[in-house]
C-alpha cells in the first residue's frame, strides 16, 4: 500500500516542463521522423498499436465480445470482436481505429498542459499493458512488448527532465501521426482501386456499413484528427505550467 501510495504521490506531482522552444523543436523532430519512409514504418507500428486499442475499447463499450488483437509486421493490424454484424455499435468500434490515437493524444496533452509528464507515460503503459493481454500472434506479442519494455525504462529510471520530453514526443507522435496514417490510407486505397481490388480499409467497411462513401468517412476521419491536432497542439504550445 505504501508503494501505490507513493505511485500515485509520484504520478500527480507536476514535473518541471521544458520551455517553448523544446516543446516546439520535438514538434519539429517528430514531424520530420513521421516523413521518413523508413523511420515511419518502424514508429508506425507504435501508431498502429494504440490503433487497434481504440477499436477494442470501442467494441467493449458498446457491448461487443473482444476476440483478440493482431499487430503484423507490415504496420497492418486486426482486432476481432464477437456481436451484431452491423448498428450503431458496429460503426463506432470500426470507426474508432483512426481517431484512437489522436484521442489519447489529446488526453496526453491536456496532462502535461498541466505538468504530468509522468502520468502520461504511465497512462501509455496502462494502454500498451491492456493490448497485451488481448495479443494474438506472435509478432503483435513481440511489437508491443518492445513498446512496453521502452516506455517502463523512461517511466521508472529516467530523470524528470527527460520524461517531460519523451512524454512530449509521445504526445506529438500520437497527434501528428493520426492524419497521417488517415493520408496513409487514402494512398492504399487507391493502389487497391486501381488493382481492381476489393477496399478493406476502415473507410471501406465504413462504407458498407453506412449511407456514406468510403471517400467522405476518409474525409470526416481526416478533418477530425486535424481538429484534435489543433487543440492539443495548442494546449502543448501555451504556457505549460512549471511548479
Amino acid at each position: 500500500m505504501s508503494g501505490l501510495a507513493d505511485l500515485w504521490t509520484q504520478v500527480t506531482t507536476p514535473q518541471p516542463a521544458p520551455d517553448r522552444l523544446t516543446v516546439a523543436v520535438v514538434a519539429l523532430v517528430v514531424l520530420v521522423a513521421l516523413t521518413v519512409p523508413g523511420v515511419w514504418h518502424l514508429l508506425r507500428h507504435g501508431l498502429t498499436i494504440v490503433h487497434e486499442a481504440a477499436h477494442a475499447a470501442v467494441a467493449v463499450l458498446v457491448g461487443r465480445r473482444l476476440s483478440g488483437i493482431r499487430v503484423h509486421s507490415d504496420t497492418s493490424g486486426l482486432t476481432v470482436s464477437r456481436g451484431r454484424p452491423r448498428g450503431p455499435g458496429m460503426v463506432a468500434t470500426v470507426a474508432a481505429g483512426y481517431p484512437g490515437p489522436a484521442v489519447l493524444g489529446l488526453a496526453a496533452a491536456w496532462l502535461l498542459s498541466r505538468g504530468y509528464a509522468l502520468a502520461v507515460l504511465w497512462l501509455l503503459l496502462v494502454v500498451v499493458v491492456l493490448v497485451l493481454l488481448q495479443i494474438r500472434n506472435w509478432y503483435g506479442l513481440w511489437a508491443v512488448l518492445v513498446s512496453g519494455a521502452v516506455l517502463v525504462v523512461v517511466t521508472v529510471w529516467a530523470p524528470a527532465q527527460v520524461q517531460a520530453v519523451v512524454a512530449a514526443g509521445l504526445t506529438w507522435f500520437l497527434l501528428l501521426g493520426a492524419p497521417r496514417a488517415v493520408l496513409e490510407m487514402q494512398s492504399q486505397r487507391r493502389r487497391v482501386r486501381r488493382g481492381g481490388g476489393r477496399d478493406q480499409s476502415d473507410a471501406g467497411l465504413l462504407a458498407g456499413l453506412t449511407h456514406l462513401p468510403a471517400a467522405a468517412w476518409v474525409g470526416l476521419l481526416l478533418v477530425l484528427c486535424v481538429a484534435l491536432l489543433g487543440i492539443g497542439g495548442a494546449w502543448l504550445l501555451a504556457a505549460w505550467p512549471t511548479p
